[in-house]
This record gives structure tokens, sequence and C-alpha cells, in this order.
């Protein structure tokens, strides 16, 4: 039984380090040409699943038959579609499940960067994690049980340190009275 519960606990720790970097990792500024997302819908399914995290790298060039994350017409919001087409410096895009093409003429500036890794449905809990409650439950509660375990087995440590000094102490107290009898003894 102690040995499921400490696989589990590595799983379960490992999964919160992974967690816990994509969320760092989103949330600092390590590059203005990396960016991740997650799909909030099926458009480029079977490729792209909903619920999926993807990463995008900025680049000089686009062309036909990348998958590219896109400034949304009007809106703060990004869609990830793939170019199927270019005329003119505009490019045309498409979501794989979509029958048509998108109405927006995409320029080279709105286009946000191409992808270039899929993580599938990981972008759930990434997504749950940027509210206050997700924050709280995925982030806030695993660190303070792992911080508690911690901070449990640094205690014990430090109390058989106590417990193994005194039992030098007490055995080098028995052999100076061992040795105090037997002196006493010889005289």
């Amino acid at each position: 039984m102690k040995r499921v519960f400490r696989v589990f606990s590595w799983l379960f720790g490992a999964v919160f380090v992974l967690l816990a970097g994509l969320i760092i990792f989103a949330a600092l500024p390590i590059s203005e040409k990396y960016y991740f997302f997650t799909v909030q819908s099926g458009s480029m399914e079977p490729t792209i699943k909903t619920g999926s995290l993807i990463f995008t790298h900025q680049k000089e060039t686009y062309q036909v038959d990348d998958i590219v994350t896109r400034k949304m017409e009007n809106s703060e919001g990004t869609v990830t579609h793939r170019i199927v087409r270019e005329s003119e410096g505009k490019f045309f895009t498409k979501g794989d499940a979509n029958d048509g093409e998108d109405r927006e003429e995409v320029l080279s500036d709105d286009i946000v960067g191409k992808v270039f890794l899929i993580i599938p449905y990981v972008g759930y809990p990434i997504a749950y994690s940027k509210t206050s409650q997700g924050f709280i439950v995925i982030v806030v509660i695993p660190a303070t049980i792992l911080i508690y375990e911690e901070l449990r087995k640094i205690s014990a440590e430090v109390k058989k340190g106590f417990k193994n000094k005194q039992k030098v102490k007490d055995n080098k107290e028995e052999g100076q009275k061992i040795k105090q009898e037997s002196n006493e003894k010889n005289l």
C-alpha cells in the first residue's frame, strides 16, 4: 500500500510541476516571439483537438499549409486555422473541420505565430488555472500539500537527530557512570 501511495504521490508531483511550469511560462514574458493558447473550439479537428495547448512562434514569413494563430478582426481574441491560399500579400485561412474559408483576409501583421507544438487536452487545466478558483484548486492547494509533507519530513528528521543526540549523551553518561563505579570498586 505504501508503494502505491508513493507512486501516486510521485505522479501527482510530476503533473503538478509540469502544470506549474506551463503556468509560469504563460505568465512570464520569456520571449515576445513565443506564445501559447488553449484551443476553445473544434474547428481544427482532428489535427488539433478542443482543449489542446498550442505553442506558436512568430516567423518572418508564412506559407500555404502553415497552421497559424491570428488576431480576430474587431476583437482581442485569436483564431488558429490553416493558411489555405495566398493572394497579393494576403492570406486566407480555414479550419480543417470547416467547410469554407474564413471571411477575413489576413495580413502578415495579423498573424501572432505559426503553431510548432500541440499538447492535447492540457489546455483545459491551464485555462482553468487562470481563473481565481482554478488557481486555488490547481496551484495553491497542491503546493500547500507538498510544502506540508516536506515540512513533516524535515520535522521527523530533526526529531530523529535530537533522539540520536540524546542517545549519545545518555550513552556517554552511562559510560562515565560505569567508569566511576569501576574506579570506586578498584579503590
